[in-house]
């Protein structure tokens, strides 16, 4: 469960604490006094993201969550904190910025500060900035999406509709999308069982029937909780019944031992056809798990098995060294958001930006594919995991005879 998710969405609504406003202590510069700098060696929000976390690490409480909430939003400033100070705008505007720590990025800009090194619980994240130049070399990347694979709505933990969701997915010109909320295990995220599961589709095909003019479907999918073993948490009589099936661990994910066999066996659960979030990293919260990742790609290539960029601005995982490896092992790339409010559709572009970055060609995303591609693409892999589950009992048997 992404415990920091919830409490972030509860904490976003709220600026910066009263005690923010007050003088604070003297800012301290990480890596010593830096230099004045103007035009391309200016901040970038990155640097500034980075620079508010450390600040975090040596601040005391309440500046310590301001500095740490204002470094997470700092992803998603849709304007280079240098450009607002060019133009002379306060950076006010940025998200989880007030007076205080305006002053402190202000002072940044003026003389920047030297950065050290990243600490890997904060690298390879891309800005939304970033995203933008990214996706700009090559326009007709976005225009190729057909849909968003991982969603969540207000049957489990999101704060939408399976309409409202739909809805937004039709403003952005998508053919379908798929609600992927979360398995009954995963209570603390309000987990559904499988006779809600059904009920959730009698819905989806309502609100199908009605769209079906405008060329839009609504995907029937779960969040499937995986566990240690690669277990599903749904019974697969339900699962058949869905049109695409995301997996995803939610639990040890702190481990520091490999965890190569654990995603060996998840990608050989036969219900499974996306591999969802699969480091189960958090930008500055949570490093991940750790793996054999050349080995686990080429297993999901070996059985046709999709491996999720999850464009979550906290997560963007696979993230961008995985990327790379998931490219030269020919994986199936799925991006999802993992929206839990129809605004956060948006997200897709952190997503796409990583995966042109990375060099995955068009032929290997899944969203490309029309709604039509998708579903023959999935019910292909359920043919052939029903097929291999047959194989390999009669060999279980044969041990134990012997």
């Amino acid at each position: 469960m992404d415990y920091v998710r919830l409490r972030h969405r509860r904490e976003s609504a709220a600026e910066e604490t009263s005690g923010q406003r007050r003088p604070g202590p003297a800012v301290r510069i990480p890596g010593g006094p830096g230099k004045k700098r103007t035009g391309a060696e200016q901040l970038t929000n990155a640097d500034i993201a980075e620079l508010l976390a450390l600040e975090a690490e040596g601040a005391s409480y309440p500046l310590q969550r301001a500095f740490r909430r204002a470094g997470r939003s700092a992803l998603l400033w849709t304007v280079e904190a240098a450009e607002l100070e060019r133009q002379q705008r306060p950076l006010t505007e940025l998200k989880g910025v007030g007076p205080y720590l305006e002053k402190v990025i202000h002072r940044w800009l003026e003389e920047r500060p030297s950065i050290p090194k990243r600490d890997e619980i904060r690298r390879n994240f891309l800005t939304w900035p970033e995203a933008q130049r990214i996706l700009a070399q090559n326009p007709g990347w976005k225009a190729r999406v057909r849909g968003d694979l991982q969603m969540h709505t207000e049957w489990s933990d999101g704060s939408g509709s399976v309409r409202e969701i739909a809805e937004a997915g039709l403003a952005r010109g998508y053919e379908y999308v798929a609600i992927t909320d979360h398995g009954k295990r995963l209570k603390i995220a309000g987990g559904i069982n499988e006779e809600e599961l059904e009920e959730q589709g009698e819905e989806i095909e309502e609100i199908n029937d009605e769209m079906r003019e405008n060329k839009f479907r609504v995907l029937r999918s779960i969040e499937l909780n995986l566990d240690t073993a690669g277990n599903g948490d749904m019974e697969p009589e339900a699962l058949a019944q869905l049109d695409i099936v995301l997996g995803a661990f939610h639990s040890s994910l702190r481990s520091s031992e490999d965890q190569t066999e654990r995603y060996l066996a998840a990608l050989r659960n036969p219900h499974l056809h996306i591999l969802g979030h699969p480091r189960g990293r958090i930008y500055n919260y949570r490093l991940g798990l750790k793996a054999d990742w050349k080995r686990v790609f080429g297993e999901a290539e070996r059985l046709g098995k999709a491996v999720e960029i999850d464009c979550y601005p906290d997560r963007q995982d696979l993230s961008s060294d995985l990327i790379k490896w998931a490219r030269e092992a020919g994986v199936i790339i799925s991006l999802g958001t993992d929206s839990h409010h129809p605004w956060q559709l948006e997200f897709m572009d952190l997503g796409l930006a990583a995966a042109l970055a990375g060099g995955i060609s068009e032929d290997r995303v899944l969203n490309f594919k029309s709604g039509n591609e998708l579903v023959e693409w999935a019910e292909k892999l359920r043919r052939t995991g029903r097929q291999r589950a047959r194989a390999y009992r009669p060999n279980r048997q044969k041990v134990a005879n012997d």
